[in-house]
């Protein structure tokens, strides 16, 4: 039987010295690098389809140039958990965010399709061990309220730099389809300034404890799977006004791309702004779960009816609002399950069931049009299995928790 944790104390000598903002800054910098991946390249691929046109298939494999590092992290966040728990948070971080770079800035050199997919795949690989390691050590270097604010502002962070990187992604595709590549390249600005400015978290003083017992300690998988599901749906809830937006404007004749922007950065103000409102909530965040759901429902359902532009917005804005909430409220519950010990594992788990959430969404979205004639009635119907998911949580919420690893006291 593993050892049971000693009680926490106020005295944590082994705790990183985490003084000032540099490292939170630095996290949070990190965190949006997955982001920039996901958005950077897609007001430039028209042009990379008319420049690749006589590559056989590049209908198909263009659009995989945006998409595939999703898949690639989804599909390799929880092997980086494994090696985060093993090598150390810190030291993959460093090495991860200069691959990243390396990887990222390949296309400016390459005249290959096929050769640019690769570089993706790749970036994904560097993108899951950054997302991991992020969130891992935000967890490690803080507890309490401080660590669910820092958590909220990961995802404030990661809403407001979609929009930016969208925006940079347009204006240095002005000057080529390649040129928005150049801006991976920060990954070596950032690296030895996180080599230097962040501690090496450790075991001792956190109040866990490191004796497993005469075998090795089991991963506690009880408490991630039914989390990590929930974390698929809950990343297509997510992802779906992003993604789709576009696609509803443009069924009511709106295709003026001063609008499309000003929609979405609006949409993005409300999930910015439910990450705020996080903040200030108090609880067991399980008990909050089925209530959080019920904006993203709603906003799904006056999306899916609406008939003219300010109805749209105004479910959009209802929803993301709710998104906002509904992020954060996953990751603090996942991390509240998991010991220093667990935490890399736990973290990757966490970080594919999002991503894969992200990958599946446009298709789910497409198999409900395809169903029901309309992408606004797939909308509402997501609507409605939004409402069943809270109403199957609600029962679940009021069951007495399970006993969580202990926490050491809130560090500022």
């Amino acid at each position: 039987m593993p050892a049971p944790a000693a009680p926490p104390t106020r005295d944590h000598p082994g705790l990183p010295a985490v003084r000032g903002r540099l490292p939170a800054v630095l996290l949070m910098t990190g965190s949006c690098l997955p982001v920039l991946g996901a958005v950077l390249l897609a007001p430039v691929l028209p042009r990379m389809q008319d420049h690749f046109e006589g590559v056989t298939g590049s209908a198909a494999l263009v659009p995989l140039v945006l998409t595939v590092p999703a898949l690639s992290l989804a599909l390799l966040a929880p092997f980086a958990g494994v090696v985060v728990d093993r090598l150390g948070r810190k030291r993959l971080l460093v090495a991860a965010t200069v691959l990243y770079a390396l990887f990222g800035t390949v296309p400016l050199w390459l005249d290959s399709l096929h050769g640019i997919l690769l570089s993706r795949v790749l970036v994904g690989v560097a993108e899951a061990a950054i997302m991991t390691a992020c969130t891992t050590l935000i967890g490690d270097y803080y507890s309490g309220r401080v660590r669910d604010r820092y958590l909220a502002l990961q995802t404030m962070c990661a809403s407001a730099s979609a929009t930016l990187f969208f925006v940079l992604g347009g204006a240095l595709g002005a000057a080529g389809w390649r040129a928005p590549f150049w801006l991976y390249a920060v990954g070596l600005l950032l690296a030895p300034v996180m080599a230097r400015a962040l501690p090496n978290p450790t075991t001792a003083g956190l109040g866990v404890s490191t004796d497993s017992g005469p075998g090795p300690r089991p991963f506690p998988v009880r408490r991630m799977a039914g989390l990590c599901l929930l974390t698929v749906f809950g990343a297509v809830v997510f992802y779906t006004v992003p993604v789709e937006m576009s696609y509803l404007l443009d069924d009511l004749d709106v295709d003026s791309t001063g609008v499309i922007g000003a929609v979405t950065a609006v949409a993005s103000a409300a999930t910015v702004l439910g990450s705020v409102v996080f903040t200030r909530l108090t609880g067991d965040p399980r008990r909050r779960l089925p209530v959080l759901l019920l904006p993203c429902a709603a906003g799904f359902l006056v999306m899916g009816v609406a008939d003219d532009l300010p109805l749209l917005i105004a479910g959009a804005v209802l929803n993301c609002f709710g998104t906002g909430l509904l992020l954060p409220s996953l990751l603090t519950l996942a991390m509240s399950r998991l010991d220093y010990a667990d935490r890399g594992r736990g973290i990757g788990l966490w970080t594919a069931a999002f991503f894969l959430g992200e990958f599946v969404c446009p298709l789910v979205l497409l198999g409900g049009k395809s169903a029901l004639g309309s992408l606004a009635s797939a909308v509402a119907l997501l609507g409605f299995v939004t409402l069943t998911v809270s109403a199957v949580l609600l029962p679940l919420a009021r069951r007495t928790a399970v006993p969580l690893p202990r926490q050491v006291p809130e560090q500022r």
